[in-house]
């Protein structure tokens, strides 16, 4: 009967004992898998990450080539501005398009500094002026030219170094602190056009209808507007830039040629401008030539993806990388 008890034991021991090595032996490999599995997918997006900053290189020398062959002017005629383009590669894909930084109203140009001496608290920009035009042209529901002047007001504040008031829709410190959940106003450059949502009379609606038209140049309160590559489907922009109606707007655009303009007396020399009051201001807002551009890249290897938005800027026809965003934006 003892040696009997004594083998139960010992086969329960021995039972016990492979039962816990299979249960470490079915861990080690699950997590070996594991293991594996990341390595792979790091892999995957290290290569999609390549992919990408080769999106960038290529997009770098069609701008170079391009400024080679017409340094002094930039038009929708070009090479870069040919949209959306993908490319099949090994195992996936890179989908690119280069869009003008020019062609659209850079939100940080509101920081221009206050004139000295000016009686009002803050003297409008033009590019503040812009920007309320602009909301206006967009038709938005339940926007009025007050909610526009408030907005307005209000991103002036936040992007401003000081502490005061823009005007009576301007908001500050104290307007923010008192929130249900509390910060502060950046007091500096936008980083992104989604920012906006947390600037004082900003709502969805308009932020959303804004986003075709507006952009943020980084560190940069440039308000320089390229008349050769603004977009046919949007007349909204030079309304707002030129204070005329929609329809003079949508015929001066199309009086422009695909190669744009040589110069600038050109554009103001077309017949469909005469009705257009021009003064020095509106005139000072326009160019032929941009020196900012986006690159916005996705790109895929085998099951992994990689988004990549490229801010290049172009001095002297070298083209530098100045920003650099992971993700779609």
């Amino acid at each position: 009967m003892n040696n009997h008890y004594q083998r139960g034991v010992a086969l329960i021991t021995v039972l016990l004992i492979v039962a816990l090595a299979a249960i470490i032996a079915t861990e080690m490999t699950a997590r070996l898998l594991l293991q594996m599995q990341r390595t792979t997918n790091i892999t995957y997006n290290q290569q999609a990450y390549w992919y990408a900053m080769g999106a960038e290189a290529f997009a770098k020398r069609v701008l170079s080539s391009d400024f080679e062959e017409d340094g002094d002017i930039t038009h929708l005629g070009q090479n870069w501005a040919q949209g959306e383009t993908s490319y099949p590669v090994d195992y996936g894909q890179i989908t690119g398009e280069i869009k003008d930084l020019q062609a659209c109203l850079n939100l940080n140009a509101l920081r221009v500094s206050v004139k000295k001496g000016s009686s009002t608290a803050k003297s409008k920009a033009p590019a503040r002026i812009a920007l309320e035009e602009l909301i206006i042209a967009l038709n938005i529901e339940d926007v009025s030219q007050f909610d526009a002047e408030s907005m307005a007001d209000a991103l002036t504040d936040w992007l401003d170094e000081d502490s005061a008031i823009a005007s009576a829709g301007g908001a500050e410190d104290n307007d923010y602190a008192s929130l249900a959940f509390p910060y502060l106003p950046a007091n500096n450059f936008l980083a992104s056009v989604e920012e906006l949502r947390v600037v004082a009379h900003f709502t969805v609606p308009v932020i959303e209808a804004l986003k075709p038209y507006v952009c943020v140049l980084p560190n940069n309160e440039m308000h320089k507007i390229n008349i050769n590559t603004l977009s046919l489907e949007q007349p909204e922009l030079l309304q707002a830039l030129l204070k005329s109606s929609l329809d003079e707007a949508t015929q001066i655009l199309s009086a422009r040629e695909e190669e744009g303009f040589k110069e600038l007396n050109e554009f103001f020399a077309l017949p469909e401008m005469k009705k257009v009051k021009l003064t020095d201001e509106i005139k000072d807002q326009f160019v032929v030539d941009s020196e900012y551009f986006t690159l916005k890249t996705t790109a895929s290897f085998n099951e992994s993806y990689f988004a990549l938005n490229s801010i290049m800027k172009v001095d002297d026809k070298k083209i530098t990388v100045i920003s650099r965003t992971i993700g779609h934006n």
